[in-house]
């Protein structure tokens, strides 16, 4: 029967049906059908049981953090921090690039969710873009890959619900994705280089000929005038590593700082946005939690069903090497990926993955880079590419012109992240390991 469930979910995912609903359908399917003789499960066994799941503190962090990614949009702090970027590198040729893919990862460290990184600096970078004359397809697949930077740069939505849902330190899963952040945001810059370094239509103007004291100049000007906003991600990022604060208590610091300073400093913000920033985060955090629930009761069925003892059977059925197993698993997450949002693979994998990993005798905190690495290139991945043809849309860029470019990101920048995270656990484990003492 749980192969009957598995199938349900994986057609209802495949046609459009919406996430919540494609777990529960296979949720009901268990429910009349599953148990040892086939007689199903009472329904009171597992309502009781969401509800206790879902009664977590933790989870207001994530309502808290998509509020705080649509003040910064709205309010005008990102595009502060965007131009106090472009001091730095913005007079080089493929600076903007650069200056995009650090944009991603400083408003990523605030919003913690892959689109709400790439609306916040795409609404922003595109018109600079093609202002200079980027290719649109190269710059829409750059901005698609670099607000995955979210997914890896902590704090984050994703790790929130992973440490969550497998009971692991929430600062721990953090540290743990900060190097192949760093490794990843390297080589996301030297490979638009590499992509735009004979690309003649690209017209940086003025901003080639600044001198140093032009640099110096433009530092203090513009460096005046982001500090508000520079303040954000050190409030935050410094609050949780200093041990100030509680990661749910960040992102409240985070939201009560940004709406003065939205509404006050920069004026980007009023009354009616901020009414709509509220409501769309109200429907968005809404979609999260019933999600949560539906996968709560459907996660409960796959245990009883032991679901991780049957998969843990077909793998050793092929290999008995834990490398080649986790090879299988970074496949199936990559997939499940390219089906559904980052946050939907990491409640429905989670629970089925997890102990098999423990039994192959990885390290939990090791485990939780390696699904930031996987969420975010099955985000990008063709066919399905969720955060890719967002970042189409955004940037009004062509699938067929952005594809090829994709591609090379996904080649030269995150199949290396994946192989260092998931062969050389120690990168993942090194601030984990000396700041908190989690063992190798």
């Amino acid at each position: 029967m749980i192969f009957v469930a598995l199938i349900i979910l994986i057609f209802c995912l495949v046609v459009g049906v919406p996430v919540p609903v494609s777990f529960m359908a296979s949720a009901a399917w268990l429910i009349f059908f599953g148990g040892p003789a086939g007689e199903g499960y009472q329904a009171t066994q597992l309502l009781p049981y969401g509800y206790a799941q879902m009664n977590s503190v933790s989870l207001i962090a994530i309502a808290l953090f998509i509020a705080a990614g649509g003040i910064m949009e709205r309010g005008k702090i990102g595009e502060k921090l965007i131009d106090f970027v472009d001091v730095f590198v913005g007079h080089y040729k493929s600076g903007l690039a650069f200056v995009a893919v650090i944009s991603c990862a400083v408003v990523g460290s605030i919003c913690g969710a892959a689109c709400a990184t790439l609306s916040c600096v795409g609404s922003i970078i595109f018109p600079r873009f093609y202002a200079e004359g980027y290719p649109r397809g190269i710059g829409a697949a750059l901005l698609a890959n670099a607000s995955l930077l979210g997914l890896l740069i902590p704090p984050n939505a994703t790790l929130i619900i992973f440490a969550w849902i497998s009971g692991q330190s929430v600062l721990a899963c953090f540290l743990a994705t900060v190097v192949p952040g760093f490794i990843t945001i390297a080589l996301l810059c030297t490979v638009s280089w590499w992509m735009l370094r004979h690309n003649t239509t690209i017209k940086i103007g003025k901003k080639k000929n600044r001198t140093a004291s032009d640099r110096l100049q433009l530092l203090s000007s513009r460096g005046k005038l982001a500090m508000p906003a520079l303040m954000l991600p050190i409030i935050v990022l410094g609050g949780i590593y200093g041990g100030i604060m509680t990661t749910t208590e960040a992102s409240a610091m985070a939201v009560l700082y940004a709406i003065p300073v939205g509404m006050f400093v920069y004026r980007g913000l009023n009354l009616k946005n901020t009414y709509e920033v509220m409501v769309e985060t109200a429907v968005t955090t809404g979609v999260i939690m019933v999600m949560l629930y539906c996968v709560a009761m459907l996660s409960r069925l796959y245990l009883l069903e032991d679901l991780p003892g049957v998969l843990l059977t077909v793998f050793y059925a092929v290999s008995s090497d834990p490398m080649v197993i986790m090879f299988m698993i970074n496949i199936f997450l990559v997939v499940m990926g390219m089906l559904m949002d980052d946050i939907s693979v990491v409640v429905l994998t989670t629970p089925i993955l997890m102990p098999i990993v423990i039994e192959l005798g990885f390290n939990p905190i090791h485990y939780a880079a390696i699904i930031g690495v996987n969420t975010g290139l099955g985000c990008i991945t063709p066919p399905a590419a969720p955060v890719l043809y967002l970042s189409g849309r955004l940037g009004n860029a062509p699938i067929d012109e952005m594809m090829k470019p994709c591609l090379w990101f996904i080649l030269l920048c995150w199949v290396p992240v994946l192989f260092l995270t998931v062969f050389f656990p120690k990168l993942s484990l090194f601030l984990p390991h000396y700041i908190m003492g989690t063992p190798w």
